[in-house]
């Protein structure tokens, strides 16, 4: 059975970190997005370049085309491929249950004060809006 919508496909690892780059730093050129990951990887321009042709093909990213050096942009923002790499995780590991993976989240790392502050306020919010 197909679907007429197709789902986005899910970044690899490589293209996360790609991916990163161009939140932190807005549309930029290979060389830009290779300097960035040098930083904390040993990586080679070729392959970042090889990773975001690649990106590009998967729609993860678009390449603009028009100056004399293409530059990258992002095509879904940070907070979407969260939601979508959560909810794939949601179902394969946590059978649908958000209590579940919360507890889990919340038992696997401590939360600072701060992080508690926002998931209380969250929470509230979520409360008032289903009364």
């Amino acid at each position: 059975m197909s679907s007429s919508k197709k789902t986005p496909r899910r970044p690899t690892d490589a293209e996360l970190g790609v991916l990163r780059v161009l939140w932190k730093r807005g549309p930029s050129t290979v060389r830009e997005v290779w300097e960035e990951l040098s930083r904390t990887q040993p990586t080679g321009y070729t392959t970042v370049l090889k990773i975001m042709q690649i990106m590009a093909g998967k729609g993860l990213v678009r390449r603009d085309e028009t100056q004399r050096s293409h530059v990258y942009h992002a095509v879904r923002s940070e907070g979407q491929i969260q939601r979508q790499a959560l909810s794939h995780l949601l179902d394969r590991l946590f059978g649908g249950s958000t209590q579940k993976l919360v507890m889990q989240a919340l038992s696997a790392r401590k939360a600072s004060r701060a992080e508690l502050a926002e998931i209380r306020k969250l929470l509230d919010q979520m409360e008032e809006s289903n009364s």
